[in-house]
């Protein structure tokens, strides 16, 4: 992950340094950092996989850890967190794993600029019988742009900066303005990394 200062330089925001995961790979379960907007942006954690308002069992959430763009206006799982409750997840790279016979070789994939993004990403509040509160969340992903496609069938959405304030937006609730944000990333902006000795 990208240092502390390039990361609030990008979402224009201070966030705490111990809100952001220092490390090469995150998976489902774990605690991620996310922008959402309540008035003025602000920094949030939310456990990576989606658990709807009205699941009665969590266990859901190792399902819904992405949405895919072309059915979340629509998917009851995801909708009402499409329509109320957007973010950008922070990174500033992603994994994808290349099938080629019983091999995997993992990609390292950047922006060419080296800059920290925002994954489209939704969230909810899911309130236990306990009473105790898990905010949790999910990333959207898109067909791939001409980088990804020889490696993987999908991709995250990543949002261009001038699309980020649209997306977070609340007060925006129109899937007609929303859906076509969640288009594949401009390849030529983008590079890839084969990473040896993993398989």
């Amino acid at each position: 992950m990208s240092d502390l200062s390039a990361i609030e330089g990008a979402f224009g925001m201070t966030i705490d340094e111990g809100m952001v995961r220092q490390s090469d790979r995150v998976v489902p379960g774990q605690m991620i950092a996310a922008v959402i907007y309540d008035g003025g942006r602000r920094p949030a954690q939310f456990s990576w996989g989606l658990i709807p308002s009205w699941a009665k069992d969590p266990s859901i959430a190792r399902k819904m850890f992405n949405a895919r763009a072309e059915t979340i206006a629509d998917k009851p799982s995801f909708r009402s967190a499409f329509k109320k409750r957007r973010c950008l997840v922070i990174a500033d790279g992603f994994y994808e794993w290349q099938k080629t016979g019983k091999t995997k070789t993992p990609f390292l994939i950047r922006l060419k600029s080296g800059q920290p993004f925002g994954f489209a990403g939704i969230y909810e509040s899911w309130v236990a019988p306990d009473r105790k509160v898990l905010d949790t969340c999910a990333i959207i992903t898109t067909e791939p742009n001409d980088l990804i496609r020889p490696i993987h069938d999908r991709m995250p959405v990543i949002l261009p900066k001038d699309k980020e304030t649209i997306w977070l937006d609340p007060a925006i609730q129109d899937a007609g303005l929303l859906c076509p944000l969640l288009c594949p990333y401009p390849a030529k902006d983008m590079e890839k990394t084969a990473l040896t000795g993993t398989s």
